[in-house]
């Protein structure tokens, strides 16, 4: 096995296997802004694998998002029971949410991809690879060039995590109403 299997073996449960280390760099990052650009990866094995590459115009955002429900604004326009519900169930995961703050923070560029970096009572970190649009770096690069003319991936659920809450990870049988989208055929849920 290479060290990237070993690492990744680590990161099944962090909690028990990296122990102390991993609970003090939760307490340092619930310190730091909510979107952090950090120079290298916390998990390099995972950054590889959903894209990264350490090279000019492609770098990581670590993102912090709150844990816990949405909660539901007081409904307006007559008091009914139907209105009353406590949570608002959102279509996006909290992986999708993060990828899109992290868009809305470098505007100039897009995303590529995102994987879990942590959590803890109150919030989740996602490590976000970004791809700046303008870089010669990346309009060099074939596959780099066609992500960076995306314009809005994460807000149009291009990215990974995008597709797995609108059900397109799966193919064939069961999935037989997830494409186009679930809106199209009658917004039922996954």
């Amino acid at each position: 096995m290479g060290y990237q299997k070993y690492v990744q073996k680590l990161w099944e449960k962090p909690a028990e296997s990296l122990g102390a280390v991993y609970k003090q760099r939760l307490i340092l990052w619930r310190k730091e802004q909510v979107t952090v650009r950090v120079e290298y990866p916390t998990r390099p094995d995972k950054a590889r694998r959903v894209g990264y590459r350490a090279k000019q115009g492609v770098f990581i955002v670590r993102q912090r998002v709150d844990r816990g429900g949405r909660a539901k604004p007081f409904p307006a326009g007559g008091r009914r029971t139907k209105r009353y519900r406590s949570r608002m169930n959102l279509k996006m995961n909290y992986q999708w949410v993060a990828e899109q703050r992290a868009n809305d923070k470098y505007v100039n560029c897009e995303v590529l991809n995102s994987y879990f970096a942590g959590k803890d009572g109150q919030h989740f970190w996602y490590e976000v690879v970004m791809v700046d649009r303008d870089s010669p770096t990346v309009l060099a690069d074939p596959i780099l060039r066609n992500i960076a003319t995306q314009r809005g991936r994460a807000y149009r659920g291009l990215t990974s995590a995008g597709r797995k809450s609108r059900a397109l990870h799966g193919r064939g049988k069961g999935y037989e109403k997830a494409r186009p989208s679930l809106a199209a055929h009658g917004g039922g849920a996954k």
